[in-house]
């Protein structure tokens, strides 16, 4: 990430770029949840040198800098953020990392983005709910365990051996993948393996019609909570079940997943 730049990631009302009263005392590598500020020295005295982020932090590290600014009040309701290019400058970072970032930043109802417009502050705390395109988090763990529980025991018992090979072949691409946005797509590609081969096509429809909805919630999920790792050993156990034929077990293995998944939404949302 290109720290040598000590503005916030927004712009105020004023078309300024706002300025973030917070900056660390020295630069120091970023970590999960925490995005390095540059030390201010002297008046005149010439920024560090950047330093950018590794692919896999970068966006968790932008979407923690940008909320941070916004609950401070450094970037106040109703401003509008810096476009994707200026922050992706800003920050040292490409513009798939800033819209990943202000996609977590919508999806927790602090900006709304209005097409043409810009992306624009609208709250200086965390929803009660995630909005996640045409669904909200509420919506999906009220309904996720009635479809994919029962898919999942369904697959264990239907499933032919092309279908359990794609799944094999998903969840190992997944444990290798590094970049976040590939992950996440292989996530929700996941999900809908187990309800084709559940072999019911209303689950099948059911989850195709919620697959962008998974997909934002999965994104979110990674950059608040650093779920991908942990999702990925939890995908593994219901590959297993469903390979062994485990009808039971791949249910109780879906299950576990999917209250992993709404545990951590919770915590994101009482923060």
């Amino acid at each position: 990430m290109n720290l040598s730049d000590s503005r916030t990631a927004g712009q105020a009302a004023t078309g300024q770029p706002a300025v973030s009263q917070k900056a660390a005392a020295g630069q120091r590598t970023a970590t999960s949840g925490a995005v390095p500020r540059p030390a201010q020295g002297a008046q005149g005295a010439q920024p560090a040198s950047p330093r950018p982020l590794a692919r896999f932090s970068a966006a968790e590290a932008v979407f923690s800098a940008i909320r941070q600014d916004i609950e401070n009040g450094a970037v106040q309701v109703g401003a509008k953020l810096s476009s994707e290019a200026t922050l992706a400058t800003q920050y040292g970072v490409s513009r798939s990392v800033i819209r990943e970032a202000l996609r977590s930043c919508t999806a927790l109802g602090l900006t709304v983005t209005k097409t043409g417009r810009g992306t624009f502050v609208v709250a200086d705390r965390v929803a009660n709910d995630l909005t996640l395109g045409q669904y909200s988090a509420r919506d999906l763990n009220e309904a996720r365990p009635h479809i994919e529980v029962p898919a999942a025991g369904l697959a264990a018992k239907r499933r032919s051996p092309e279908e359990l090979e794609h799944l094999k072949e998903i969840v190992d691409s997944m444990a290798a993948e590094t970049d976040p946005e590939t992950w996440v797509s292989l996530d929700a590609s996941f999900h809908s393996a187990i309800a084709r081969a559940s072999g019911n096509k209303v689950f099948e429809s059911v989850v195709a019609d919620i697959r962008e909805a998974l997909a934002h919630q999965s994104e979110t999920l990674n950059m608040v909570a650093d779920r991908q790792h942990v999702s990925d050993d939890e995908h593994l156990r219901i590959v297993e079940a469903i390979e062994a034929g485990d009808s039971p077990a791949a249910e109780a293995a879906m299950a576990d997943h999917l209250s992993a998944v709404s545990v951590a939404l919770d915590t994101i949302l009482s923060k």
